[in-house]
């Protein structure tokens, strides 16, 4: 979930609960033979890591503090079609949506506990209805897949894995599948396809009680959070605020508005060009106006382990999910620019490649995932975060007083040109319309190196070649 939040990494103080599984996995790879967890996970190297526990410092400095309260947490749907969407249960269970495909199935889920969840739906409805076997209802398909093949077994072992397929679910191989496009399961021509289907993500329990009814429901056991009016959240601690954290929160304030009033008032010095990388670049916009708009938006995850797919047709496929007319519209450079988080989901390197074999050099975004903004560089596709130039389009062309709709990929008839050796991008807002200027980040040398070398891949072999002729 830190990649979902476009991090590069995340750290969780260790705690008990933690203690406990650990010491459990230290067990079971001490007694059986075949776990390969017995170098790495004893109870020698867990005493360690809790003599010295990783905490932050009392002094640490934050971008920013939130806080969740997990005493109002109540069961949560997200979709349709975005986990940026999220409907508590007992709000969307009463629209009976009707599901066609369930899936208990995923390599970061699916563990024994996660089927062990599910079985118990279908065990408390075969104890409440002894003379009834329950079933999945009439036109659901459910499939199963574990997390791993010890993962597997461990559900075979206590029943939970038979519970389910006694119940009519399918099972599919350990590991990666539905989810990137892979194997059985996947939705058939003429079946609702990414265009017009509602795709939904809930927890174990909801999908196995989903499948059983034919709706979107919870357990028959699951009851409504009396006087629940949303779940408690905020910026901060949630603690009583004390004198130590307002002084401590006021001076962080004041050193960020020093940064940012530095950083506008202190000229970039230019930046130091290769002599075979362009001073410039510039093009017509091209606005795909969406934020999240994710890998599998821009690169269909069916096409992603076909490897004999060729340039043309990987161009031809770009943003086929996001929007299918987008081939259609758009032209070889052209520079293309989108909302917030562009690039977030899976880490598949295609996102960057299929944009590249459209002959598009540069993506200007609000913000840009993390691992699609590493995966660029490494090849040769270059990006910027624009957050004002996203406004300004969508001011421009979804105002209600412009009388225009929304479209989800425009050709603007502006242009930017990218002043690389500047640190700054000019804007003209078309024929007769604004024309602006904005700093931005530096081109860095090195990252120069390996976008003119073709990739890191290329850059990598150039210097291992270098190396061995020296």
């Amino acid at each position: 979930m830190t990649t979902e939040m476009a991090a590069l990494s995340g750290l969780f103080p260790v705690d008990k609960t933690l203690e406990r599984w650990l010491r459990n996995k230290a067990t079971e790879a001490a007694i059986l033979d075949d776990r390969t967890t017995r170098l790495r996970i004893t109870h020698e190297k867990v005493d360690e890591l809790f003599a010295n526990p990783l905490t932050a410092d009392r002094d640490a400095v934050y971008a920013k503090q939130l806080y969740l309260n997990l005493d109002t947490l109540a069961p949560y749907v997200s979709g349709p079609d975005s986990v940026k969407v999220g409907t508590p249960l007992h709000e969307l269970a009463p629209q009976h949506i009707k599901i066609n495909r369930a899936y208990i199935v995923s390599c970061t889920n699916s563990r024994a506990s996660d089927l062990a969840a599910a079985a118990k739906v279908f065990k408390d409805t075969a104890n409440a209805n002894p003379d009834t076997p329950p079933k999945i209802a009439e036109g659901v398909q459910l499939y199963i897949a574990a997390a791993s093949a010890p993962e597997q077994e461990a559900a075979e072992a206590v029943g939970d894995w038979q519970t389910l397929l006694d119940a009519g679910a399918q099972a599919l191989p350990a590991g990666c599948g539905p989810c990137i496009g892979l194997g059985t399961g996947l939705l058939e021509p003429g079946e609702v396809g990414i265009r017009d289907a509602q795709t939904y993500l809930a927890s174990p329990e909801v999908v196995a009680a989903s499948a059983l009814k034919g709706v979107i429901s919870g357990p028959d056991t699951y009851e409504v959070p009396t006087n629940w009016s949303g779940v408690e959240y905020g910026y901060g601690t949630g603690a009583e605020p004390t004198t130590e954290n307002k002084l401590s929160n006021f001076l962080q304030q004041m050193e960020s508005l020093i940064e940012r009033v530095e950083s506008i008032e202190t000229p970039k010095s230019e930046v130091d060009i290769l002599p075979s990388f362009p001073e410039k670049i510039s093009g017509e916009i091209i606005f795909c106006d969406a934020d999240n708009l994710n890998t599998d938006g821009i690169y269909p995850g069916k096409y992603t382990y076909q490897d004999n797919l060729s340039k043309e047709d990987m161009a031809r496929v770009c943003m086929e999910n996001y929007d299918p007319q987008f081939d259609s519209i758009t032209r070889p450079n052209d520079i293309l620019v989108s909302g917030s988080n562009f690039g977030c989901g899976s880490s598949r390197e295609q996102a960057a490649t299929a944009i590249l074999a459209k002959q598009i050099p540069l993506v200007v975004a609000g913000s840009l995932g993390n691992i699609f903004s590493r995966n660029s560089i490494n090849n040769a596709l270059m990006g910027l975060e624009v957050p004002r130039l996203v406004q300004r389009l969508r001011t421009h062309f979804t105002s209600p007083s412009n009388h225009t709709k929304r479209q989800l990929t425009r050709r603007t008839g502006w242009t930017l040109t990218w002043d690389i050796k500047r640190s700054l991008i000019e804007v003209k807002e078309g024929q007769g319309g604004e024309t602006w200027t904005e700093q931005v980040g530096e081109l860095s040398r090195n990252v120069q190196e390996i976008i003119a070398a073709g990739g890191l891949e290329a850059w990598v072999k150039a210097e291992i070649g270098k190396a061995a002729a020296a």
